[in-house]
């Protein structure tokens, strides 16, 4: 898988070109009225009040939604439904390299507490929240291209 999406370009790679790439699980919700739910990333993690889509990295043994189901009850406090695989995208950026695996959930038990600190916002295109993770962006012009939209995904 080549390099997809490059973050902060200008800014020198941690780790070097030869780094390995880490696996993150992603949930992208989607409400019944197809808004989809960002977070903001809490104080003191890289890119500290981006808005991004709720999940984290797999530990090891895990599959991408054995470690969507516990960050997702560990972070913002529900259990999904079933997650449905959807994109994955490679993102490098200047602290690691990832690997985003990107799943749609449309259900899950619970109400949503911000275990982190972090905000949250049920969105709709074009995105009002920003500033928005580069690794995010392509998912906000696959949901358009998935509804018909053209044109900017972010106000």
């Amino acid at each position: 898988m080549s390099v997809a999406l490059v973050a902060d370009g200008d800014r020198p790679r941690e780790g070097g070109p030869d780094r390995k790439a880490v696996d993150v699980a992603v949930g992208v919700l989607l409400d019944a009225e197809g808004r989809f739910l960002l977070t903001s990333r809490p104080e003191g993690k890289v890119y500290a009040g981006y808005w991004e889509f709720p999940g984290g990295k797999l530990e090891a043994g895990e599959t991408v939604e054995q470690a969507l189901r516990r960050e997702l009850q560990e972070e913002i406090g529900i259990v999904i439904g079933a997650a449905e695989p959807w994109r994955v995208e490679l993102v490098d950026y200047p602290h690691a390299l990832v690997r985003l695996n990107f799943c749609k959930v449309r259900a899950w038990t619970g109400p949503l507490e911000m275990r982190e600190g972090q905000r949250f916002a049920w969105a709709g295109l074009p995105v009002a929240q920003s500033p928005v993770l580069p690794g995010a962006l392509p998912v906000l012009d696959w949901l358009a291209a998935e509804r018909g939209f053209s044109g900017a995904t972010c106000a």
